[in-house]
């Protein structure tokens, strides 16, 4: 039986959280996200691959063989990949440090657990993030609360991770973050410009596939969700704007301001195109294959 850490199902916890614990260690994983998902052969993969099957670029140290060549192999989906840290999470913490090498019964319950750990650690950054926000501070309370929770949803057994009802867990975390962005938004509008206070603007889920957006003002905007692939946003000014889940895929940030704006993951950074002149949340870094453009 493999090792399980102590007040796994300890409805008191305490994370002791850190941005860190919500990065990707690959040093401290398995290589899961190179065996579990499924991937198909196209743009973004030069293969196609099944679930709980090693890519054959994963070597015995659990290294990818490639990896620094993954955009000239064929493989861009890689490189926009985050974990936000479940892998290290799935393989240090609720699988206690062995390998799905070492115990291949138990290799399809840790593919299981993998992709439910991932969305409960986004959540997690979401939330840390949410509560870092000066806006936020009438709702810090709630979203204590619910941070605190989704960390000891994390610590669960194996079995009780597999069980686990994310969509549920994950409105009422979607619930507090829409509170959070119209707190933000009720913040920077609260100077209106020559008397008259602005409308914010909602484009949230929005198709705006390949859209000229360049220097567009889409400051403070809702575009939770919406299709932004290809879109020409440079030189667009995207501060304070909610941009949680929205597909950046190939958009253009040249030149584009996301100072400040909320919800903003580095995998959607990693996606999109941009130069030198892209401004960037702070917590962000600037990708290495942006020189490309």
């Amino acid at each position: 039986m493999y090792a399980l850490s102590e007040n796994r199902d300890n409805p008191n916890l305490k994370g002791n959280l850190s941005r860190d614990s919500l990065r990707a260690d690959c040093e401290n994983c398995y290589g899961l996200c190179c065996v579990a998902p499924t991937f198909a052969a196209s743009t973004d993969f030069a293969i196609d691959k099944i679930g709980g099957k090693p890519c054959p670029n994963l070597q015995s140290d659990f290294r990818c063989s490639i990896h620094k060549n993954l955009r000239q192999q064929g493989f861009k989906g890689c490189t926009v990949f985050d974990c936000f840290g479940a892998g290290q999470k799935v393989s240090q913490v609720t699988f206690g440090g062995v390998s799905w090498q070492e115990r291949p019964g138990m290799a399809e319950k840790m593919y299981k657990v993998f992709p439910i750990m991932q969305q409960l650690h986004e959540m997690l950054a979401y939330l840390t993030e949410a509560l870092a926000l000066k806006a936020s501070r009438p709702i810090h309370r709630e979203l204590s609360v619910v941070l605190d929770e989704t960390e000891r949803l994390s610590h669960l057994r194996p079995d009780s991770l597999i069980d686990l009802d994310v969509p549920s867990h994950r409105a009422e975390v979607n619930a507090l973050l829409l509170r959070t962005s119209e707190l933000v938004w009720s913040e920077s509008s609260r100077y209106p410009k020559n008397g008259k206070q602005s409308k914010r603007m909602n484009r949230r889920g929005a198709d705006l596939m390949g859209a000229n957006l360049k220097g567009a003002n889409l400051r403070g905007a809702n575009l939770r969700g919406s299709y932004l692939i290809a879109a020409d946003l440079r030189d667009a000014d995207l501060r304070e704007a909610d941009l949680i889940g929205a597909d950046l895929r190939d958009a253009d940030l040249s030149g584009a301001d996301l100072t400040d704006c909320i919800f903003l993951s580095q995998v959607q950074i990693n996606s999109a195109k941009g130069d030198a002149r892209t401004k960037l949340p702070h917590l962000l870094a600037r990708p290495t294959h942006w020189a490309d453009f």
